[in-house]
């Protein structure tokens, strides 16, 4: 199994028709990746490598109904386009840009907990459930280099070091069930603590690695659950860095 994402999962790619949704809708699809539809205002009726566009979630949703949206949309688009998810009952909305500002990144965790809707990122570099479906730049042009299938989930807050991860534990033979770009932004909608719940669920996840960063409290939060002995699971964790003064949001 995996969690959050299979290859039966609906994918919405909001922000289709930019240059990077295009170059990542390519990869994601080729991976797997079940591409319902795509969202473009103003572009509607059109196609980008197959996959229908539409000029709203509403009317997309409508015909294509969907489980998950990612959002390949510039900071400042991306409260009004996560909004529109959240408001159409897209069940998991992925954020990948950096530099949402942060009374929006505020007001879309607001809703998306008042609708029961889980939120990835801002600033996450998106997952992958090897041999499934991937989303966002995660794995790049060749996942399967760097993932491979087994009971080995991954949370990150560091997009490249996630992927670092991967592929140290793909060259050992050890596979992955899902990894999981949370991202490195101060407000972020989904923590450690959200998901190591669904690995210790995940009959095929046997372990789970977790790499944080310095400048919240979300690893503590973590090691508090996993010292409650709630999860059962062998967690293995880093925290990288010494001091976050000097360095920018996400580093």
């Amino acid at each position: 199994m995996s969690i959050l994402l299979d290859g039966q999962s609906r994918v919405l790619v909001q922000g289709i028709t930019g240059q990077q949704a295009r170059t990542h809708l390519t990869y994601m699809v080729k991976y797997g990746t079940r591409v319902v539809g795509g969202v473009s205002p103003g572009k509607g009726g059109g196609e980008v490598g197959g996959i229908p566009v539409f000029d709203s979630v509403r009317s997309a949703v409508r015909a294509c109904p969907a489980d998950i949206a990612v959002l390949f949309i510039p900071g400042r688009g991306v409260r009004d386009a996560a909004l529109e998810a959240i408001e159409n009952g897209i069940p998991l909305v992925v954020i990948l840009a950096e530099g949402v500002p942060h009374h929006d990144s505020a007001d879309i965790l607001r809703r998306a907990r008042f609708n029961g809707i889980r939120v990835i990122g801002p600033n996450s570099q998106g997952m992958i459930s090897p041999g499934k479906a991937k989303l966002g730049g995660t794995g790049g042009q060749f996942p399967e280099r760097m993932y491979r299938p087994g009971p080995v989930g991954i949370i990150s807050r560091s997009g490249g070091m996630g992927g670092e991860i991967g592929s140290a534990l793909s060259r050992r033979g050890i596979g992955q069930s899902t990894y999981v770009s949370i991202g490195g932004d101060l407000l972020i909608g989904t923590a450690f603590v959200d998901l190591l719940p669904l690995f210790e669920a995940d009959p095929e996840t046997r372990a789970v690695v977790l790499f944080g960063e310095p400048g919240t409290g979300h690893e503590e939060v973590a090691a508090e659950e996993i010292a409650s002995r709630r999860i059962t699971k062998p967690v293995v964790a880093f925290v990288c860095g010494e001091a976050l003064e000097g360095l920018p949001r996400g580093m």
